[in-house]
C-alpha cells in the first residue's frame, strides 16, 4: 500500500475531490495548512507573504491504484502556474482499524 500526500491551492479543493471520486478513490483526509515552496511565498506591492494557505490531502491506496490516485491529484490540482502544489508518495508498512484492531495490510 502507498500513502499519497498532496499539497494544493485551497481554491482547487473541489476539483481535487471530484477527480479523486471519478477515479474511484473516496477515502481521504483533508487539512488546511500553511507553507511555502521554492518561490518563498508571494510579494504583493510592499507586503511579502512568507507562508501561503494550502490544502493537504492524504489517502492510502493499494499499489495497483497508485497511478489512478496520482493522476487524479494532478488533474484536479493543476492550473499551470507556479504554486500548484506538491505530491509525495510513501510506503505504508502497517494499517489497523482502531475499532476492531483488524490489520488492513
Amino acid at each position: 500500500m502507498k500513502m499519497v500526500r498532496c499539497v494544493v491551492r485551497p481554491e482547487r479543493e473541489e476539483q481535487v475531490i471530484e477527480a479523486l471520486e471519478t477515479a474511484g478513490i473516496i477515502a481521504f483526509t483533508k487539512m488546511d495548512v500553511f507553507g511555502r515552496g521554492r518561490q518563498r511565498g508571494i510579494q504583493v506591492g510592499a507586503t511579502r507573504y512568507d507562508e501561503l494557505a494550502k490544502t493537504l490531502f492524504m489517502t492510502v491506496v493499494e499499489d495497483e491504484n497508485l497511478a489512478k490516485a496520482v493522476d487524479a491529484f494532478k488533474q484536479g490540482a493543476r492550473t499551470g502556474h507556479p504554486g500548484d502544489g506538491k505530491l509525495f508518495v510513501s510506503e505504508v508498512e502497517e494499517a489497523m482499524t482502531i475499532r476492531t484492531g483488524e490489520k488492513t495490510l
